[in-house]
């Protein structure tokens, strides 16, 4: 239990910073320098029940310091359940508090809920504004698991604190709220255990369903004039209460088998899945941003009296995204939808988003390592490429192109594009099929695919003749394909027939030794005594940039600058 140990052995400021990351005086000046009012943004968000839902944004460096502070709990909880035998990989995992935990999601918790007679949720009121500065403090001095030093206790009830309370919109507050609610979950796990029931919790939504002929009065009740209207049974509330939080009675509810049955968002009937009206709203959204450039949704709108009203507003791309990226994440950890057709949406949103109306130039490379080398070289270079980068008056570099980001996470999955200059050749004639279906505005900026000059960019290269019916013969400073699409290959250097990206870096960068072994940009070099291109930007390029002669990717950036001028020019 390495970090719980670290944890537990600290008694002074400067044990915490080293265990969290920052440096002691940074520390200092965030907790007790900084202004209480400058260290968060407050605004307000719109629920979906209607009224508003007030957000505490922390800081940059406060943000920073809060998400550190959550993976470093995060770590100690995880080797205390390892140590319980509680973890999700162990003989019994803990498939009680389902939110914001690392392989926990709302498919995890509502899973526990299918097929069943009865369905009860209820709701905590406040759950992170009923968490304040003295329940965080006393947890982490009092709880058997963690019984930390007074102060270390108190610095972390400062990091984690806003106006004495948890805020929403600080990354610790998920983790901590879960560790404070533990003492809530026991208290409920046992008692569906001994009335026949399964409960869980995700956040503040409480969940116990049973397929009993009688839910459990202990739990839930029927109002006497409105059968259909459920409250909190009496042990329940009691339970609530003496943990410390309290219901919110306006949001109990309970579902029977024969009507749809929800949890978190999920029906739970039978298969775990999203409810129709919402994948059809998405859709329906969808297609109204390609055809006109915007779309709209209903909110709901609570005046001072609780008249309830709706109107339309125009949705942001984000929301959108975050809709479709909701359908696809339960899609995939159910194996719902039919095959590819379940991502289409999706797929379409994502290519008008990223590219077709992108507000900047977008630069689609073969993989990771590429957009390492182009940052840095872009930033070194940036006083002789104002396309590709500006200068503040205080020196301060601003890289005014994208770069399409190998995550590894849903979007290379649906967009196909995952690294190689195969994907780059499905990319391309997916975005062709695509863009044809787009009518809205858009365009403005190019995006521009990079590759390698060599035997591997024939795929690209038949791709290109496919779609235009010209092959490229490797000289071309740029080739145009479809609308704003565009292809740069590297340049070839000299008396070469083929080029790659590493070889714009000077001899005596690509000689630097790591560990004793050189630099080997092939996909078989051998790892005995050579390393291979993620080493190379990530250990080489990347902490060595500020010293690197970066002058040989001068010839590239000109063909990439080129494009945003060329394109420009082809607008007007």
């Amino acid at each position: 239990m390495i970090r719980l140990n670290a944890l537990k052995a600290a008694t002074t400021l400067h044990q915490f910073a080293e265990l969290v990351g920052f440096k002691p005086a940074w520390l200092t000046y965030i907790l007790y320098v900084q202004p209480p009012a400058a260290k968060y943004k407050t605004f307000e968000i719109p629920k979906k029940s209607g009224g508003f839902r007030n957000i505490c944004a922390p800081t940059e460096d406060l943000k920073l310091l809060q998400r550190r502070l959550a993976d470093l709990l995060q770590d100690c909880i995880d080797e205390i359940k390892k140590a319980q035998g509680r973890h999700d990989d162990g003989p019994k995992p803990d498939q009680i508090a389902h939110g914001f935990r690392r392989r926990r999601s709302i498919v995890t918790n509502a899973a526990r809920h299918r097929h069943r007679r009865f369905v009860f949720n209820a709701d905590i009121a406040d759950f992170f504004a009923s968490i304040n500065f003295g329940r965080v403090r006393g947890f982490f001095i009092s709880d058997k698991n963690f019984q930390l030093n007074p102060k270390v206790a108190t610095l972390i009830a400062q990091t984690a604190c806003f106006e004495n309370s948890l805020p929403q919109g600080s990354p610790c507050s998920p983790v901590i709220s879960n560790l404070i609610g533990h003492v809530l979950d026991i208290h409920l796990v046992r008692l569906a255990a001994k009335t026949g029931c399964t409960y869980s919790r995700y956040a503040d939504d409480l969940t116990f369903s049973t397929n009993d002929k009688n839910f459990p009065a202990s739990i839930a009740v029927s109002d006497d004039t409105n059968p259909h209207q459920w409250i909190a049974g009496k042990e329940l509330a009691q339970l609530i209460k003496a943990s410390g939080f309290a219901l919110n009675s306006s949001k109990s509810r309970m579902q029977y088998w024969t009507s749809r049955q929800e949890v978190t968002g999920l029906v739970v009937n039978q298969i775990l899945n999203v409810r129709r009206d919402y994948r059809r709203t998405a859709r329906a959204m969808v297609h109204t941003l390609l055809r006109t450039g915007d779309y709209y949704f209903m909110r709901k709108i609570v005046d001072k009296d609780g008249k309830s009203t709706e109107e339309h507003v125009k949705g942001r791309p984000k929301q959108l995204g975050g809709m479709l990226g909701f359908i696809d994440q339960v899609d995939q950890l159910t194996a719902t939808g039919t095959g590819a057709r379940k991502s289409e949406i999706f797929r379409r949103f994502l290519l008008f988003d990223r590219f077709y109306r992108t507000d900047r130039a977008v630069l689609v490379c073969e993989g990771k390592t590429d957009n390492v080398y182009l940052t840095h070289a872009i930033r070194s270079l940036a006083i002789q490429f104002p396309q590709l980068a500006a200068i503040s008056d205080k020196g301060k570099i601003e890289i005014k192109v994208g770069r399409f980001r190998y995550t590894g996470r849903s979007t290379n999955r649906i967009l196909g594009v995952n690294g190689g200059t195969a994907d780059l050749g499905h990319f391309l004639r997916l975005y062709r099929a695509e863009v044809e279906r787009i009518s809205a505005p858009g365009m403005q900026w190019p995006v521009i695919v990079l590759i390698d000059n060599d035997s591997g960019a024939l795929p690209v290269y038949n791709t290109i003749k496919q779609l235009t019916g010209r092959k490229p013969v490797g000289n071309e400073s740029h080739i145009h394909v479809v609308r704003n699409l565009y292809v740069v290959a590297t340049p070839i250097l000299g008396e070469a027939k083929e080029s790659k990206i590493e070889d714009l870096f000077t001899k005596e960068t690509q000689s630097i030794l790591l560990g004793g072994k050189t630099f080997n940009p092939s996909n078989d070099y051998k790892p005995e005594v050579e390393f291979g291109k993620a080493d190379f930007a990530y250990k080489v390029v990347e902490p060595n940039a500020a010293s690197i002669e970066f002058s040989g990717f001068s010839p590239l950036l000109e063909r990439i600058a080129g494009v945003i001028d060329a394109h420009r020019k082809r607008l007007t």
